[in-house]
């Protein structure tokens, strides 16, 4: 039964294929460990940027329709619902009320923009606010026909 024994296994073991192996795994890890020295270097990701890139999806940004009517307030000037009664209505139609703010300006921009939307509202008319930072503080509402179609 040693004889049987002794024939099954191989002379020598493993050595060449193994440290092939030993080898392929070594350069397999110093590449590897070179992908985060090079993303550094160049200041983007290498890794997976193809799967990433599938990944993300554009970011959606708001559609706005080209302005039928455009109310800016002004002193001794009429008021946003007055100026509402004087357009001609139309369901389609929705008031965006834009805001632009100074860095530090968001909170002031946020109420000049909530009272002209709340106005509005209480006209019966479709609102939307887009606040958004910029140069100076400036409010005025657009009347276009920005409504999704139903149906």
């Amino acid at each position: 039964m040693n004889r049987f024994i002794a024939a099954a296994t191989p002379r020598g073991g493993h050595g060449w294929q193994l440290i092939l192996a030993d080898l392929a795994l070594i350069l397999f890890l110093l590449t590897l460990s070179t992908l985060p020295a090079s993303e550094a270097e160049t200041g983007r990701r290498l890794a997976d940027s193809a799967a990433r890139k599938a990944e993300t999806r554009p970011v959606p940004k708001p559609e706005i329709a080209a302005a039928q009517a455009l109310f800016r307030p002004v002193a001794h000037g009429p008021g946003l619902s007055e100026w509402l009664a004087a357009q001609a209505p139309d369901p389609r139609a929705t008031l965006t009320v834009f805001a632009a703010h100074p860095a530090g300006g968001e909170a002031e921009a946020w109420a000049r923009a909530e009272a002209l939307a709340l106005e509005a509202r209480r006209s019966g008319v479709a609102v939307r606010t887009i606040i958004a930072p910029g140069k100076g503080a400036e409010v005025y509402a657009s009347l276009a026909y920005d409504a999704p179609p139903q149906g």
